[in-house]
C-alpha cells in the first residue's frame, strides 16, 4: 500500500500556487477561459478564487466565458447549493 500525503485544510495558499491556474490548458475544444475559472472553482476557496479573479481580469480575461453547453461559469456554481452563495458573491464583483 502506498503511503499518501495527509489531507490539509485552511492551508493558506501562496500567489504562485493560486496564479498557477491561469496556466492551465483546456482540452480541445474547451474554453481555455471558462476551463481555469471551473477548475479554480472546484479547488479553491472563495478567497483564494477571488485572488485569482483579479487577475484574471487584469489579464484581460473573459468572465463570461461559456461551457460547450453554453453556460458560463456563473450559471455552473448556481447548482452547486452548499458553495453557491459565497462564490456567486465574489464572482459578481467581477462581471
Amino acid at each position: 500500500m502506498a503511503v499518501s500525503q495527509p489531507a490539509t485544510f485552511n492551508e493558506e495558499w501562496p500567489d504562485e500556487r493560486v496564479f498557477a491556474y491561469l496556466n492551465h490548458i483546456p482540452p480541445a475544444g474547451v474554453n481555455a477561459d471558462f476551463y481555469v475559472l471551473y477548475n479554480a472553482f472546484k479547488h479553491m476557496r472563495a478567497h483564494d478564487f477571488e485572488r485569482l479573479l483579479t487577475q484574471f481580469k487584469q489579464d484581460g480575461r473573459d468572465v463570461l466565458a461559456q461551457n460547450a453547453e453554453g453556460q458560463n461559469i456563473y450559471q455552473v456554481i448556481a447548482k452547486f447549493p452548499k458553495q453557491r452563495d459565497e462564490f456567486l458573491s465574489v464572482l459578481e464583483k467581477f462581471m
